[in-house]
Formats: structure tokens, C-alpha cells, sequence
């Protein structure tokens, strides 16, 4: 097993990384807990606003960083 360094990542592209990896994270495991809630529709609602935050990611990673 051998060190990574990531000395190389920008301050600004970790943040948003984490940032933008706790709002999907937790919207989808909040749609998941109303979903068991037998709470359909605010699930849906979860689950749509996860993807929805994982395209904006991918958009601004692709337009400010790659």
C-alpha cells in the first residue's frame, strides 16, 4: 500500500468535491428513509434532487476544472 498525494488538488475543487458529495449522499439517503416511511412522494422528491445536484456537479467540474 503505498501514500497518494494530493498535494496537487486545488483548495476550491475539494471543497465543492465534499460539498457537492454530502448533498447527493444525503439526499439520497433521505430519500431512502421516506420511502420507508411509506412517504412517496417527498422520496421521489429526494431521489430527483440528487440527480439533479450530481448533473450540476458534473457540469461544473467539466466547465471549471477539466
Amino acid at each position: 500500500m503505498s501514500l497518494v498525494d494530493v498535494s496537487s488538488v486545488s483548495p476550491s475543487l475539494f471543497i465543492l468535491g465534499v460539498v457537492f458529495i454530502l448533498l447527493v449522499f444525503g439526499l439520497l439517503s433521505l430519500g431512502i428513509l421516506r420511502m420507508f416511511q411509506q412517504k412517496f412522494k417527498y422520496g421521489w422528491i429526494c431521489f430527483a434532487g440528487a440527480i439533479v445536484s450530481f448533473s450540476v456537479f458534473m457540469y461544473v467540474l467539466n466547465r471549471w476544472y477539466v
